[in-house]
Order: structure tokens, then C-alpha cells, then sequence
């Protein structure tokens, strides 16, 4: 008996869904047969970034689409069924299943000495809970993403290393973290959009998982980025440790004729949560602060080291900093005490440092920051990246090689000296309501070996500037005993209220700098 689908039928549909999969995946494999590498994928992101985009238009299976939230998380992967465990490597992949938030399939393949396989969908590596679906009739379905795990804080177990799911997002954990920020792949008119357009989120549309040797401490993952505007090719270094690297390595090339030009061109993206803290405290939460990260760390390529805390702004805010061939920046959570968070579920105290130093020369460029809105903690609201200063010409390729570091209680910090914490607020004074509503006052402290070899008598001033918008009334700098580190005051009045404020601070001793930059923005009221 023959089978009849009519056009609109979702077996039909699905048919083609699988026909589709297969197809590209025998092209990608042609390509692997004579041995798959970073300069392959190279090849399929040029190729396609020479032709339109076209939009992953492929819908969920019906009884699929209608899982709510919690349905969607009932379906998870059999373990015992992770690729490479059979072989006991060090390593291993489990898949994510489409459903919710996550539509658009992704590609997955295998890459052996052999050359390279396409992984297809499997119903028998789910299980699916309560849930009364029909796996049989979806065809190879595809994935939402993967994981991989490994030995990472026991031999017993391997724990979640890495995980890549969702548009071009990933993320990492060090030994003892638990997941916080996250990295992206490339952003795209985050903010700098052309009037009409809006944020353009490029995705990995397939993934090439290299088979790692039995004694290997690293994996590799290759990956073809796509979205309207660019295409990319990339390849992923991970090494697991109490600081677990990501050696990145990506060449994007900019589509001809793809429509507006790009503003903005984010490399090496970081993407946070920072609710409120220190410098912004919140007095209906019982915990004292709340965030993924507290603060944007910068090594300029001129020798600075700069520092901004983080806010959570009334309405979108974006601050840049240019320099040329930077040294390294990151989102960074430096505060990694329990009493700071009080917090036995979310652990802030154990959330990641997401650290980027640069491979190759960058050129000049800025390390823009944008600080938006959130009205609780389950929204990201922190981005960071490198702009270049130019973007390439179409078919001609940007290269960006970088070392990503998740870090926990060993992390990145700059040589001298640096900032413990920032914390505004007045204590008692004589000063009238009206004046105080034109000043802010920040307390700032400042620790680190070149402030430590200081004798308690030393002459340690602080140099403070700000722009038009303030002026520094007050500028103090003292050792405090309770803490052995070194404590600025600095009070400020604003000259219009509706104008924000730059202010800049670092500690000198004998007209020698022994601190990083404290680099604050002081919104309008």
C-alpha cells in the first residue's frame, strides 16, 4: 500500500523536515571525507555567506508544540545512551530535545579519524516522562543543542562542563561553580541598530564534536554560525580545571547585499545578571545583593586596568571604552562571599568570572558595555564585547582568536591593586536635604600586593576627575584598620540632575599608580 500526503499534511511536512536534514548533512559529509578542520568549516560559512539567508522555517510537530514549560523539561536524555560512554572516554555528549523556547533544530555530527557522521534523532535516547506524545511520526527531529560532561569535581561522576543551546549562546563551568553568565558566539546591533532594524541574533546552526583519545584533556567542537547579516566559522578548545579555558578561535564575513549594514559588531560577547548589591542596594529583599557578575573588568592595550560596577539601570545605558590591541576584559563576580548573598538555592557566591584575553592582534576597537532594565533576577540585562573599529569588506574574512577563562576563586586581577567593593550612601552629616539631593557619596575600597608592601603611614592619595556634569567636593584616603586595605571617600555634586556623571578614580603612592581605575557612571535622578 502506497502512502498519499496531501500539502498541508504534518507527516508530509516532516517528511521534508527529515529530507531536508539528511541532505545538508551528506553535503557537510562529502566535505568531511578527506578529513574535517577549523579551515572546513571555514569553507561552508564562505559558501553560504555568498548566498541569501535563509530562515530556519520549520515547525514543532503539534503534540510536541504543546507541552507547556514544565512537560518540555520531562523529557530528558538517557544517560546511560551519552555518546563516547560506551567507549569510556573522558568525555561525554548528551542532547537536547526541541520543544518551547527552543525551535530551531540544530545539526550535530561526530567527528572520528574516520571522518565525519551525521548524529540523527533517536526517540529511544529520550525519555519522556508523562508526557503522550508520538516521537515515531516527527522523523529525524534534530536537536535544541548539547552538553558535555567530564571528571570535573570527582572521579565518581562527570559532572556538566559545557553547554551550548539556544542561538549562539554557551557557557562553562570551572571546578566547584555553578552556572552563571554566558558567552556568545557573535551579537549583532545590540545596540547601534540602523532606524527600522532591531537586535539580530546569529545562531550555530550545526555542531562537529570531535571524538576526544582516551587519555585526552581537552575537547573540541567546531561550529557554522549563520544569521541575515554574517556567517562565521569557529572552533572550540575546552579544558576542564578549577579554571576551565575556552580557546576560541572564529573568522565571520560579513554577507554582501544582506540589507541595512551593521552598527554594531560584538565580538567575543558576554551576556549577565546583576539585579541589585553593594553600590545599589535593595531594602525589600532580605539578601544583600543579588547578580551573576558585579563588575567590567578592562586591561587596555595602553596599560590600564579599569573597573566598573555594575547597575541596573531605569532604562538602557551604554558606555564604551576604546583602546587599541586590548590586553583582555570580562564580567567578572570578585565578590565571592556566602554572608554577600545569603542565598542557599542560587549560590551567587559560586557563580563564574567569564574572562577574555585576546590570541592575535584585535586592532583598535572598543569594549562597549551595555546595562539594561530588569525587574527581577530571571532576566539577563549585562552585555559586554569588542567592536573593531572597521568591519571587513564582504567575502573577506575577520579573524578573532581568544582564550575565554571561567574563573572562580582564582581569578584574573590586576597586578597592583584593585577594587573590594563600592558601596554610596552618606553617614551622618550636617548637610541640609536640599544639598543632599545634589551629591552622591561612594565608599570605596582597594586591596591588592603593591597596596599591602605600603607601611600604614604611607602617603597614599587618590586621583579623582570627572566630567562638566560633577564636581568633587570631598576626596579622602585612609588604611582601615579592620580590613588591612585601603578605603577611599569621594563626594560629588551634580550640576544638572537630569545628566549623568562620569567619575574615574585609581590610589597613587610617590606619583606611581597603585591601583587599578575605579570607573563609575553616575545615573540621572
Amino acid at each position: 500500500m502506497q502512502a498519499v500526503f496531501s500539502p498541508s499534511s504534518p507527516l508530509l511536512r516532516h517528511a521534508q523536515r527529515t529530507v531536508g536534514l539528511l541532505a545538508l548533512a551528506l553535503v557537510a559529509a562529502k566535505a568531511q571525507a578527506q578529513g574535517f578542520d577549523f579551515d572546513s568549516v571555514t569553507r561552508l560559512a564562505s559558501e553560504r555567506a555568498e548566498k541569501p539567508y535563509r530562515a530556519a522555517g520549520d515547525k514543532l510537530p503539534a503534540d510536541l508544540a504543546k507541552l507547556n514549560y514544565d512537560q518540555v523539561r520531562d523529557i530528558r536524555w538517557r544517560p546511560d545512551r551519552a555518546l563516547w560512554r560506551a567507549e569510556k572516554l573522558p568525555f561525554e555528549a548528551m542532547f537536547f530535545h526541541l520543544g518551547l523556547y527552543q525551535k530551531e533544530p540544530v545539526l550535530i555530527n561526530e567527528v572520528t579519524p574516520q571522518g565525519a557522521r551525521h548524529i540523527s534523532y533517536n526517540r529511544a535516547d529520550f525519555d519522556y516522562g508523562k508526557n503522550q506524545v508520538k516521537p515515531e511520526a516527527w522523523g529525524d527531529l534534530g536537536f535544541a543543542g548539547f552538553r558535555l560532561h567530564n571528571h570535573l569535581n570527582s572521579n565518581a561522576y562527570k559532572d556538566e562542563l559545557v553547554v551550548f543551546q539556544g542561538a549562539s549562546y554557551f557557557r562553562a563551568l570551572g571546578k566547584g561553580q555553578q552556572y552563571g553568565l554566558s558567552a556568545r558566539g557573535l551579537a549583532i546591533d545590540t545596540v547601534g541598530a540602523a532606524p527600522g532594524q532591531s537586535e539580530e541574533f546569529p545562531r550555530f546552526t550545526e555542531f562537529w564534536l570531535v571524538r576526544p583519545d582516551p587519555l585526552s584533556t581537552q575537547v573540541t567542537v567546531y561550529a557554522l554560525l549563520d544569521s541575515p547579516r554574517a556567517t562565521g566559522a569557529y572552533r572550540f578548545d575546552i579544558q576542564p580545571g578549577t579554571q576551565t579555558t575556552t580557546t576560541v578561535r572564529s573568522r565571520i564575513f560579513v554577507r554582501p547585499g544582506a540589507g541595512k549594514p551593521i552598527g554594531t559588531l560584538g565580538i567575543a560577547p558576554l551576556t549577565s545578571m546583576f539585579f541589585f548589591g553593594e553600590n545599589q542596594p535593595r531594602k525589600d529583599d532580605f539578601r544583600p545583593e543579588v547578580h551573576d557578575s558585579d563588575g567590567l573588568m578592562i586591561a587596555t592595550g595602553e596599560g590600564e586596568w579599569l573597573w566598573r560596577p555594575l547597575q541596573n539601570p531605569k532604562q538602557t545605558v551604554v558606555t564604551s571604552f576604546a583602546t587599541k590591541n586590548p590586553k583582555g576584559f570580562g564580567l567578572m563576580q570578585r565578590d565571592r562571599q556566602w554572608a554577600s548573598y545569603e542565598d542557599v538555592e542560587a549560590r551567587y557566591e559560586r557563580r563564574p568570572s567569564a574572562w577574555v584575553r585576546p590570541l592575535n592582534d584585535w586592532g583598535p576597537g572598543r569594549v562597549e558595555l551595555v546595562q539594561l532594565n530588569t525587574p527581577d533576577e530571571t532576566h539577563d540585562n549585562i552585555v559586554a564585547y569588542w567592536v573593531p573599529a572597521q568591519l571587513p569588506a564582504p567575502g573577506q574574512p575577520l579573524e578573532f582568536a581568544y582564550e575565554l577563562s571561567w574563573q572562580g576563586d582564582e581569578q584574573q586581577r590586576p597586578p597592583g591593586g584593585w577594587v573590594t567593593q563600592s558601596r554610596r550612601g552618606m553617614g551622618y552629616t550636617k548637610e541640609t536635604a536640599a544639598a543632599l539631593r545634589q551629591q552622591a557619596q561612594f565608599v570605596v575600597d582597594f586591596d591588592g600586593p603593591a597596596l599591602k608592601a605600603l607601611p600604614p603611614e604611607a602617603a597614599v592619595k587618590a586621583v579623582v576627575s570627572t566630567d562638566a556634569n560633577g564636581k568633587v567636593l570631598e576626596n579622602i584616603v585612609y588604611r582601615n584598620p579592620a580590613t588591612d586595605q585601603w578605603r577611599m571617600t569621594v563626594r560629588v555634586q551634580r550640576q544638572k540632575a537630569d545628566r549623568p556623571i562620569e567619575l574615574r578614580a585609581f590610589l597613587q603612592h610617590d606619583n606611581n599608580a597603585v591601583s587599578e581605575t575605579w570607573t563609575h557612571i553616575i545615573l540621572p535622578e
